[in-house]
C-alpha cells in the first residue's frame, strides 16, 4: 500500500455527512519516518519535563455541530513559545470491536499513545474526547500552523487505521481560530450564524467538528 491512496469512504455510518473530502494519508514510508521523528522529540520533551496534563478542562462535555457530544477525559500540553499562525484541529475516528468496558480501558490505555502526537511540530494542546453517542472519538488540537497539522493528520491515519473502521478517520484544520477562540464562540452564539451557512456552499452544515456548546 506503499505510496498508494486509500480508496474513499463510501456512504454510510463513518462517512462525514457533507463537505470535503478529507486529503488522503501522506504515504506510508513518509508517515513512518514522521512518526518515528516524533517520538524521538517526544522523549526529549519529557526528560525535560515539558509535557504537562493539566486537569482543569477535564469533565467538559462538547456539543458539535452534528448534535453529538464528547467528554474530555485527558488534557496534554507542551510549553513553548505562542506563534501567530495558530489554528484548530479536530481528528475523529471509531475503534473496531471495542464496547462497553472497553471503552473505559481504552481512555486509561490511550496515555501510551502520547509519543505519537506530541513531539510533531508544531503541536501546542489536545483534548482528548470519550466516544460520543456512535462510538466516534475525538481529538481537539491546538496547532501552531496549519500546514503543519494536515501533515501530522495524515500521518496520523496510519496509526488510527491499525485499530479503526477507516471510513471513520477524518479531520479539519480551522486556520485562524484557537481552541480558547472556538470555546468563546460557542458560550457567545452569533444569531446571523445559521444564515451565513446556508448562504456558504464551503461550509459544511452539519460540523462534525465544530463545537457548538461546552458544559
Amino acid at each position: 500500500m506503499d505510496g498508494q491512496l486509500v480508496p474513499a469512504a463510501s456512504p454510510g455510518r463513518d462517512a462525514p455527512p457533507s463537505g470535503p473530502a478529507d486529503p488522503a494519508p501522506l504515504p506510508l514510508r513518509v508517515a513512518a519516518v514522521a512518526v518515528a521523528r516524533c517520538a524521538g522529540r517526544t522523549a526529549v520533551l519529557l526528560a525535560r519535563r515539558e509535557v504537562h496534563l493539566p486537569r482543569g478542562n477535564v469533565g467538559l462535555r462538547l456539543r458539535f455541530g452534528d448534535g453529538s457530544t464528547g467528554r474530555v477525559y485527558r488534557e496534554t500540553v507542551v510549553a513553548h513559545p505562542p506563534r501567530t499562525q495558530r489554528c484548530v484541529l479536530v481528528v475523529s475516528f471509531r475503534l473496531r470491536g471495542v464496547r462497553g468496558m472497553g471503552h473505559r480501558a481504552f481512555e486509561v490505555e490511550s496515555l501510551l499513545n502520547t509519543p505519537l502526537f506530541v513531539g510533531f511540530p508544531g503541536f501546542v494542546s489536545k483534548l482528548w474526547l470519550a466516544a460520543d453517542e456512535r462510538g466516534v472519538y475525538r481529538g481537539l488540537y491546538d496547532w501552531d500552523d496549519p500546514d503543519l497539522a494536515e501533515a501530522y493528520a495524515r500521518a496520523l491515519w496510519w496509526v488510527l487505521a491499525l485499530v479503526s473502521h477507516r471510513a471513520s478517520i477524518h479531520h479539519r484544520v480551522v486556520p485562524g481560530s484557537s481552541r480558547v477562540e472556538a470555546f468563546a464562540a460557542a458560550e457567545r452564539p452569533d444569531p446571523t450564524a445559521a444564515q451565513r451557512l446556508s448562504d456558504d456552499e464551503v461550509m459544511e452544515e452539519d460540523g462534525w467538528w465544530r463545537v457548538t456548546e461546552v458544559s
